[in-house]
């Protein structure tokens, strides 16, 4: 597939926490979907890090402020480190939710980083994103170092930031933000904001993105094929449910495959356009019946009989208790390809 990377994660659990065998399993750790990560993945090169995996160069010091700093504040800072040429560099800007997702590990916590990583001062807490939240523009999107979870806070609050720069390899997909707001959630120009609708940086998306092909569709941009009916059990269940679930379809061949599985979260996360809300899809999708959140295969390190959910309508990751029987299912497959 192509524009997302593996989640990290190599291990299974139970819906009580408990280690597993992978096999059989259809956990993330046994499909291990998306790009595999390089070894070495990170490359420190004096002041700044270099992602094999994305391409894309990190300050090595995760926390150059040194205290937390409101959205505006973050901005103007990266500016300013622009200013002096920090590490050598002039093209700095605070990352898309995409770039600063790009480095959680779903096998770590405290912080979500992959093992070994050469990051220093690394905080765990929240840090900033450049992309806004569609469903409310006064705030912006942010992730959480300690367990990975991305929400989005007032552009008021205060966070710390994490500097990045590059064009990156292509691995990753712009997050389809085109518009800037400021932290009050009126629209201003882009140009000289230092915000994701103004650098779109990532790999473009094709037109149209999504292709519906009976009850299936391909979406262009990742290679990937989801159910075009957005609930395949019909109703909320518990992550076992929702395993067994995507176990029945290929069984009775639905959409005459049978390769489906329970998206992992990365694959899940990449389906959101940041443009939009209620659902975070493209306007005009061909999908039905669209939930307002989905399990994944991805299992929460944190806690491991909790599991990663995609909340659709805002485009938030968080997790779920495995138990509940409180989130949709969502099948997906990879496109296969031909010689």
């Amino acid at each position: 597939m192509k524009h997302i990377a593996q989640s990290g994660q190599l291990r299974c659990y139970d819906d009580g926490g408990r280690e597993i065998p992978c096999a059989g399993s259809g956990q993330d750790g046994e499909y291990r979907a998306g790009e595999p990560w390089p070894h070495p993945r990170f490359a420190a090169e004096g002041a700044v890090v270099r992602d094999h995996l994305t391409g894309l160069v990190w300050a090595r010091d995760a926390n150059i402020a040194g205290f937390p700093v409101s959205w505006p504040e973050a901005l103007v800072q990266i500016a300013a480190l622009d200013g002096e040429g920090y590490g050598g560099f002039y093209d700095w800007r605070l990352p898309n939710r995409r770039e600063l997702r790009s480095l959680m590990c779903y096998q770590a916590r405290k912080p979500s980083l992959p093992a070994g990583h050469p990051f220093i001062n690394v905080f765990l807490g929240w840090y900033w994103t450049s992309t806004s939240a569609a469903i409310h523009p006064a705030y912006a999107w942010s992730v959480h170092l300690e367990g990975a979870r991305m929400f989005y806070g007032g552009k008021d609050q205060f966070s710390l930031f994490w500097p990045v720069r590059g064009a990156g390899n292509g691995l990753l997909a712009a997050t389809g933000a085109d518009r800037c707001f400021d932290a009050f959630g009126a629209e201003i120009p882009c140009r000289g904001s230092g915000q994701d609708g103004e650098n779109q940086a990532g790999a473009s998306w094709p037109r149209p993105r999504f292709v519906a092909n009976d009850a299936v569709v391909v979406d262009r941009l990742t290679d990937l094929i989801w159910a075009g009916v957005a609930d395949a059990a019909g109703r909320t269940v518990t992550w076992d449910e929702a395993l067994a679930t995507v176990r029945r379809l290929n069984r009775e061949g639905y959409g005459n495959m049978t390769s489906w599985r329970l998206p992992n979260i990365n694959e899940l996360e990449s389906l959101v356009d940041c443009r939009f809300h209620s659902p975070a899809l493209s306007a005009g999708h061909p999908f039905v019946q669209v939930q307002e959140a989905y399990w994944s295969s991805t299992t929460s390190y944190f806690e491991t009989d909790w599991a990663w959910v995609l909340y659709l309508h805002k485009g938030a990751c968080g997790v779920g208790h495995k138990p509940g029987k409180t989130f949709h299912v969502w099948p997906v497959a990879t496109l296969a390809k031909t010689a």
